[in-house]
């Protein structure tokens, strides 16, 4: 048996029915696109680890992420872990190999307060402006936002409680043509759902979008799907994360902004760590599951945190008489 075949295998009769199809979808893409060209040919009994290590620096030295190397490990431990079990090899050959370490940090890209005036000016007269500020002001995912509920906005409270993520995953039936389709998932981990603060001016953003949303409900009458989603298309209807993108590119291009999306989210959890909140806490808003995560992302504003903790312990210091009265 070659190794593309028992990946095959494995992937359909051992973890088609366990994992969520996003990530079913996720490991087939890695298989198909990156380890089979690599390493597919080899018959299953003959791997050994100098066919996954030369594996894994290559695609460390082409550019691949390394959460993406991990991700392909995770995969082929797994899958021979089960060939160990099936008595297909007589060792799990993923175990004696050594994943490749960053060069350099990759850099993230957080708005300054100037650039992000200037993405919230070229807001001006957009539909989903409140959309934008939402994601801003709150640091919440792409698919976590178009996911967005009304029953999951308390107007009241001022917050938002994420429990949802839109994503576009294909469906699996050998029998049929392969199809894509908008869904929505649960989160990964319990950290993702979670319960948001939203700052007033965006609570009254939201409120105004309402009323708008319930206004083209009632222009499109009949041809309206109500999804209770906050953010919808014209007719109800999620909006294809594809779209959305569209518009946020048209957005900064305007702003004159070289940004994805994903650095709203960036800038969210930095202002909050320049303000002094505490990283647990950024931690839990994020939906992070580790708080090892957030504080490797975000070490670049850990130096200007501990140079103001240390000048509260100095102002401390300077109001005790540590020199003593010597006379």
């Amino acid at each position: 048996m070659l190794v593309k075949d028992w990946l095959n295998t494995w992937l359909w009769e051992y973890k088609k029915q366990t994992l969520r199809p996003s990530t079913f979808q996720d490991y087939e893409s890695l298989i198909n696109n990156h380890i089979v060209p690599s390493i597919g040919h080899y018959k299953l009994k003959d791997l050994r680890p100098e066919h996954l290590q030369a594996l894994y620096n290559s695609k460390h030295e082409s550019g691949l992420s390394l959460s993406t190397i991990k991700h392909i490990h995770v995969i082929l431990h797994s899958a021979l872990d089960q060939a160990l079990k099936n008595g297909l090899v007589v060792r799990n050959v993923s175990e004696a190999t050594t994943l490749p370490k960053a060069k350099t940090k990759k850099e993230i890209r957080v708005l300054t307060l100037e650039e992000q005036k200037r993405f919230v000016a070229a807001l001006e007269g957009e539909r989903l402006k409140p959309a934008f500020l939402l994601a801003l002001a709150s640091g919440v995912r792409l698919g976590e936002l178009l996911a967005l509920k009304w029953d999951c906005v308390n107007l009241k409270e001022g917050t938002i409680t994420i429990k949802r993520s839109l994503r576009r995953i294909k469906t699996y039936d050998k029998s049929l043509p392969t199809k894509t389709m908008l869904a929505f998932q649960e989160p990964k981990t319990a950290a993702g759902i979670r319960t948001i603060p939203v700052p007033p001016v965006i609570l009254e953003e939201l409120k105004e979008h309402r009323k708008r949303q319930l206004e083209e409900k009632l222009k499109a009458g009949s041809l309206y799907e109500d999804n209770n989603l906050v953010f919808a298309t014209e007719l109800g209807t999620p909006i294809e994360p594809r779209n959305f993108l569209r518009v946020f590119y048209r957005i900064i291009e305007k702003a004159n902004l070289d940004i994805n999306f994903h650095a709203l989210r960036h800038t969210y959890a930095t202002r909050l760590l320049e303000a002094n909140e505490h990283p647990k806490v950024v931690q839990e808003l994020l939906g992070h599951n580790d708080i090892s995560t957030t504080l490797n992302i975000y070490s670049h504003v850990m130096p200007e945190i501990k140079k103001a903790a240390a000048m509260k312990l100095n102002n401390l210091f300077e109001n005790i008489n540590i020199k003593g009265n010597h006379s």
